[in-house]
């Protein structure tokens, strides 16, 4: 008999965040991912946790900050899980509420059918495993360098330091996205330039039937072609912040696919991604009150001189 929507839930809760009886959990769901929050509060009742479903109206894009009551709410329990339309992940209420000692799980766009097939069906102890040895490549580079068809895009990552989203925040204050499998890095402000190809998906347009190309010069998005390039460029606006280069990220989860829903296409195995907007909830300086991710596929990926990712595969 084929698992329900709470039976899943129920699961992740305890394989990902270690939920245990007598714990405090917080859902923060809105009115399109309702369905899904509401399974998880119910997986958390029966799990013997002290399970709050909190309803926001959507924010209105991915890295706009909740309401204040939202984020005062986060900062208060043991663990909170945000399925919503669009990501709480790089905001400052969910790095405050981390630094209270929350493990948060973030699932900006999430489906059930994410639930019942691909990423959240994976090993994430192998995906952990992965995920580390690439992030620990990240944090010794000094440069990236993404080449796709002629196309190259530079980003110093001198003095930064990767980070792993593995899918398992078992220890206070961990926080990431569910589904996970990632490895990624916030380059320095100001040293991004050149030219790529964006060719997945971009956050808040969906799977693309046209490549974006962009082209960045001195840490910032200055120009993008292609049919979708008006709509990324209306989403990003004309302030600097947003236009910042503010991430490189490299999916590790073999179960991924390629959507349209940038959660899960993020992961998938042998992909390249880049954002604009927000980094400084991991390690960057720029706050922008937005984080577009660009899924970029069949890139090669160098870190200094060493060839880390090339034809969908992860080459460590």
């Amino acid at each position: 008999m084929a698992e329900s929507l709470t039976q899943v839930a129920a699961r992740m809760l305890q394989t990902s965040l270690a939920l245990r009886p007598g714990e405090s959990l917080l859902v923060v769901t809105d009115p399109p991912t309702r369905e899904i929050g509401e399974a998880l509060f119910r997986a958390g009742a029966e799990l013997g946790a002290q399970s709050v479903l909190l309803v926001m109206p959507p924010t209105g894009r991915h890295g706009a900050e909740p309401h204040p009551s939202v984020a005062e709410a986060m900062k208060r329990v043991d663990v909170v899980v945000c399925p919503t339309a669009f990501s709480l992940t790089h905001t400052q209420a969910r790095l405050e509420a981390s630094r209270a000692g929350a493990r948060i799980a973030t699932m900006p766009e999430i489906t059930t059918d994410m639930f019942f097939a691909g990423a959240v069906a994976a090993d994430y102890e192998a995906i952990a495993a992965l995920t580390q040895r690439v992030t620990e490549l990240l944090t010794q580079a000094q440069e990236a360098r993404i080449v796709k068809a002629g196309k190259e895009l530079r980003l110093s990552l001198a003095g930064r330091r990767g980070i792993a989203s593995t899918g398992l925040l078992r220890e206070r204050g961990q926080s990431g996205n569910l589904p996970s499998g990632e490895a990624y890095i916030a380059p320095v402000e100001g040293t991004a330039g050149g030219e790529m190809i964006i060719d997945g998906s971009v956050g808040g347009i969906g799977r693309l039937s046209e490549p974006i190309l962009v082209r960045v010069e001195n840490g910032l998005l200055v120009d993008a072609q292609g049919a979708a390039a008006a709509r990324l460029l209306a989403i990003q606006g004309d302030s600097p912040a947003a236009r910042n280069l503010g991430e490189l990220g490299i999916g590790t989860n073999d179960k991924a696919r390629l959507s349209g829903v940038v959660l899960e296409d993020e992961k998938v195995y042998g992909t390249v991604h880049i954002a604009f907007g927000s980094n400084d909830t991991f390690g960057g300086q720029t706050k922008a009150g937005v984080h577009t991710d660009g899924i970029i596929l069949g890139a090669d990926l160098y870190l200094d001189d060493r060839l880390v990712v090339s034809g969908g595969r992860v080459l460590v």
